[in-house]
């Protein structure tokens, strides 16, 4: 499996991976799937911050992909990263997503950035929680019934992981 920059002929595969979240998951609040010309700015608005957007490709194929951002928009939020990976669910549970997300603290890390978060939709997704805990993030918190998505009330759980030199000093 090849992790590699995200590059605009995988825009179709990303879109359809993502479609598949939006209309059977709850990782994701969207509702509606976001078409590919949408996909595409939002590749090229992480990727033209200097951010990290992602793909693991095996055999041509595109298996899933991840990204950071920081993780809100004010200049305090600098050094903090949000993560966010979608894989295919016929590969779900095979080592993709945590591939991905490795490789993104990596690419922040060398970015400057200290923390990242992971917004998990709903706290029964057991997959993306366990995923992020394998990688040392640590469960900061959860917003209880924060969105209705297919009739139910959706948690969102918050996780952390420090990357580089964390908190132990101000960055320069």
């Amino acid at each position: 499996m090849l992790i590699r920059d995200a590059a605009p002929a995988d825009i179709p595969a990303i879109t359809a991976i993502y479609a598949h979240h939006v209309l059977h998951g709850t990782g994701t609040f969207e509702e509606v799937p976001p078409t590919e010309a949408e996909m595409g700015q939002r590749v090229a608005e992480v990727q033209g911050q200097g951010w990290a957007w992602l793909v693991a490709e095996e055999g041509e194929q595109i298996l899933g992909y991840a990204y950071f951002q920081q993780f809100r928009p004010r200049s305090a939020y600098r050094f903090s990263g949000e993560d966010s990976v979608y894989v295919r669910d016929d590969v779900r549970g095979q080592g993709v997503g945590k591939a991905l997300v490795a490789a993104l603290l990596q690419r922040a890390e060398a970015a400057g950035f200290r923390q990242m978060f992971a917004v998990i939709g709903d706290v029964e997704n057991v997959g993306s929680v366990g995923l992020h805990l394998s990688l040392g993030f640590r469960q900061v918190g959860v917003l209880r019934s924060a969105g209705v998505k297919f009739g139910r009330w959706v948690d969102v759980v918050f996780m952390q992981r420090p990357i580089g030199r964390g908190d132990s000093d101000l960055p320069g």
